[in-house]
């Protein structure tokens, strides 16, 4: 049995059907997770949905902010941005259904000793707090009432974590910093606007993985949502950056589509992994980045 993490689909249906052969996936055998952003921006939404719900729990997944982005659009919240490709889902006369699977998915999992989330972690959370926060998310979303919190959810304050934190406020946070962190403060302050290079650091803030203090330090961490970080993984290396994993390859934008294969090692011992990619031309329907 194989454990595979895979990065950003973004509705790239065609690249995923030739990343799992190329993996040699079969779901009898094998479990693939994948990082969050299943849909929006590239042509094959509906299909990337279909896809992974028929291979049952053979595929994980994570919620990232494009998956929201679709409840949020389905549930009647928030009009389509320029650029989005949601169209084919939101018509689909299965809809309903295809909407409740998404809000049943995950805001992080820990899988044979790795923690993986879509975008970060903040530097105050353990491992098992990011867990537990995580499931308070999962629990709103799957409630009898998911609009009441979907209505609330969107935000860039509080920028920061605090354990006392109650109410949407609290699952704001949760939410910002699981699908949209890319730079905070070493106190943990989160900033939104930069989405360029781990290298083009906005004053006064660094990358999540960077923190030093970071109380997740010693879990290796898969993530995907930055694409500018990912790329720079090459083929069959080691952990990189601060004990963490970017697997956002940019498939959407014509680089490549990448899965982890998990190694088995002795208990005690480092994680390693082995990288597998496909090229991808560019999957976007709409011109944008």
């Amino acid at each position: 049995m194989a454990l595979y993490f895979i990065g950003d689909l973004q509705g790239c249906h065609e690249p995923l059907q030739r990343l799992l052969q190329r993996i040699d996936f079969s779901p009898s055998r094998d479990t693939i997770y994948l990082l969050g952003d299943l849909v929006n921006r590239g042509p094959d939404s509906l299909a990337v949905l279909r896809t992974v719900m028929r291979l049952g729990d053979s595929a994980q997944s994570l919620l990232g902010n494009h998956d929201l982005h679709l409840l949020t659009v389905g549930y009647g919240l928030r009009q389509q941005h320029k650029g989005d490709t949601l169209d084919d889902i939101l018509q689909a006369p299965d809809r309903d259904a295809l909407l409740d699977w998404v809000r049943h998915r995950r805001m992080a999992m820990h899988v044979k000793g790795w923690l993986i989330v879509h975008a970060g972690v903040l530097p105050q959370w353990t491992t098992a707090q990011t867990l537990a926060l995580a499931a308070e998310v999962e629990q709103a979303l799957r409630s009898a009432q998911p609009v009441e919190f979907l209505s609330t959810m969107y935000g860039n304050t509080p920028a920061c974590w605090d354990d006392s934190l109650t109410g949407h406020d609290r699952l704001r946070v949760i939410v910002n910093a699981l699908t949209r962190l890319r730079f905070c403060t070493p106190e943990g302050k989160m900033e939104f606007k930069a989405k360029g290079s781990a290298d083009a650091t906005p004053l006064g803030y660094m990358p999540w993985f960077n923190v030093p203090g970071r109380l997740t330090v010693d879990t290796p961490i898969a993530f995907g949502h930055w694409s500018t970080v990912g790329l720079d993984a090459p083929e069959s290396k080691p952990i990189v950056r601060s004990n963490t994993l970017a697997l956002d390859t940019g498939c959407v934008w014509g680089n490549c589509l990448t899965a982890a294969k998990l190694s088995d090692t002795p208990k005690g011992a480092p994680s390693t992994f082995e990288l597998f990619s496909v090229d991808c031309e560019s999957m976007q329907a709409h011109d944008g980045h």
